[in-house]
């Protein structure tokens, strides 16, 4: 599913003393099949933008109550903001907004605090039976539930009459996932997926979205602070700052401009931090910014320069 952003705006609390505009004017292409960033330090819109994307936060064109104002004479109606996530409209009142969220998964941050059934099977068919198209058998939902459960690594049939609160809290974010991911969505988006986790958790959460990505999900969106985490895992990143979108790049590209995202208040992988020290001394890095292609570039460097490695 292509989605596509096009002057998209939004404002909290709009006509009052608190009012905050989130958004200015973003536009932003996601191509199908994308492991996508999203960065941006607090309060820079991101978060915000990926609400929008299966309509937890409405376009006002998009609610039922909504009238088009009309142009004072000789004024020049502002340009309408577009917002289109593969066949969905998102600014038309006439979309489908509930077949829109069994198709554009949701994960929060700390998505484990979700969890609310007696059973993890409980838990995981609550989204199935909410965004099916149609009614389901027990039969077919037991399945769909087995599957999804199965594909984040649980045991199905060892946890599925559990509670859900007797998991350790890795396995409580693997059954939170995959009450998301059971109606099979097209686009899973994430909000600090590997939050509050360590270094082994961190990277087996993104094994774990990489196998999502190659089997469930053809495109997956992800909202993260870590630098390391969006060089390592990204095929393109955007860079959001203030409500606006700075940067869409390739983590090869983009962690280039070190200086513009430090000045942005992000910080930059340490693959990026290694080759400007290095710089430093006068030796020239070129990689990726990966850890496995910056070990191979130092490797290559050193055998140049008669190193013995």
């Amino acid at each position: 599913m292509l989605i596509t952003a096009e002057r998209l705006n939004y404002t909290y609390n709009p006509s009052s003393p608190f009012s905050t505009q989130a958004l200015k004017d973003v536009s932003l292409t996601i191509g199908e099949g994308e492991f996508f960033g999203i960065i941006g330090h607090t309060g820079s819109g991101k978060s915000t933008f990926v609400q929008h994307l299966n309509g937890l936060i409405r376009i006002p064109s998009s609610l039922k109550k909504y009238k088009k104002r009309k142009p004072k004479k000789g004024e020049v109606p502002a340009p309408e903001p577009v917002l289109r996530v593969g066949e969905f409209d998102l600014t038309d009142k006439k979309t489908d907004f509930r077949a829109l969220r069994a198709k554009v998964g949701m994960v929060f941050q700390y998505p484990e605090y979700q969890l609310f059934a007696e059973s993890v099977k409980e838990d995981v068919a609550f989204g199935l039976k909410n965004f099916s198209p149609r009614p389901l058998s027990a039969e077919e939902t037991e399945e769909a539930v087995r599957a999804a459960v199965e594909l984040v690594g649980l045991p199905y049939d060892e946890i599925k009459d559990m509670s859900p609160f007797e998991l350790s809290g890795g396995q409580k974010r693997r059954v939170a996932i995959a009450g998301v991911i059971v109606t099979r969505p097209e686009v899973l988006v994430l909000d600090e997926p590997a939050a509050g986790l360590d270094p082994l958790g961190k990277q087996e959460i993104m094994d774990l979205l990489h196998k999502i990505h190659k089997t469930w999900c053809k495109t997956v969106i992800f909202v993260s602070h870590d630098m390391d985490e969006v060089a390592e895992n990204c095929t393109r990143v955007a860079v959001f700052a203030e409500g606006q979108v700075r940067f869409v790049l390739p983590p090869a590209e983009l962690f280039l401009h070190a200086e513009e995202l430090i000045s942005l208040g992000l910080d930059i992988p340490l693959t990026a931090k290694i080759c400007r020290a290095l710089s430093r001394r006068g030796i020239e890095i070129s990689c990726d910014f990966t850890t496995e292609d910056l070990i191979r570039s130092i490797l290559a460097c050193a055998k140049e320069r008669g190193c013995v490695c």
